[in-house]
Parts: C-alpha cells; structure tokens; sequence
C-alpha cells in the first residue's frame, strides 16, 4: 500500500460519540455530525474525523466507543449535542483510498500487515475526510507511526 508520512499538530475538535458495536450505526453518527456542522456553517472544506477508539477484538461491543470530530476553532461555542476535545500531535502514515466500505474493509483487514512501518499503538487510527476528497470518492487514513 502506498502512503506518505504526515506530522500533524494537536487539532482541536467538536465530537459526538456512540457507543456500541462498530457498523451502520456509525454512519447514522456521521450523518448526524455533517447535519449539525452544516446547520452551524462549518461543513464545506471541512475535516471530519471518524475514531475507533477501541479494538473489538479486546473490547466487548457492546462498550466499543466510536467518535466522529470536526476540526474547529478552540473558542468555538458548544451546545448541548457535541462535545470538545483535541486529536494529539503525532507523526501518521497517511493513506488516500476509494471512500467505499469495500476499500475500507479492505484497508482495516490490512493494515496491520504493513511491514514498512512501526505503529504507536498508543494512539487510535484516524479515519480522516477532508471535504475536496470525499467529493472525489477518497477518504484518508492516519496511521499513528513512531
């Protein structure tokens, strides 16, 4: 797979998070986030962040926490529907792929086989959409690397 590598600063973010098994339900989430930073004018040429922050495989669904962010302002004003919170710095591998859940199943069925890199387990995989690409058809993965 091919990718480059990125330094990216702390960002300061706006969430909602669910908690549950991983799935459509996640997506439900995604749409309610682009409805609300629409409604709030923060959409077009914005970065959303899709966060696992659990792994399945030692976290029961039922507790699997998944947030989606958007990149904002540290002064911008709450409500009652979303939360603060930041995306640590970091050095990320960086992968462009198709934004279709077959590549993205692909990607995660993957990744981890990625032998040219060393993974910083300590922080979760980003799932990044910038607004020009997924109206492109692309999504991006920041891969925490050391």
């Amino acid at each position: 797979m091919d990718f480059i590598i990125e330094e990216l600063p702390v960002q300061n973010i706006v969430y909602m998070r669910r908690i549950g098994a991983y799935g459509t339900e996640n997506y439900i989430l995604m749409a309610k986030l682009k409805e609300w930073a629409d409604k709030n004018g923060l959409l077009k040429d914005s970065i959303i962040y899709g966060i696992a922050q659990d792994n399945p495989a030692n976290t029961p669904e039922n507790q699997c926490c998944y947030d989606v962010c958007l990149i904002v302002k540290d002064d911008y004003p709450l409500d009652e529907s979303i939360q603060r919170g930041e995306i640590p710095s970091g050095k990320y591998a960086i992968f462009t792929i198709p934004h279709t859940a077959e590549a993205v199943k692909k990607f995660w069925g993957t990744i981890m086989q990625e032998e040219k890199l060393q993974f910083d387990k300590t922080k979760p995989i980003l799932e990044r959409y910038k607004y020009k690409l997924v109206e492109n058809g692309e999504c991006e993965f920041c891969v925490p690397i050391l």
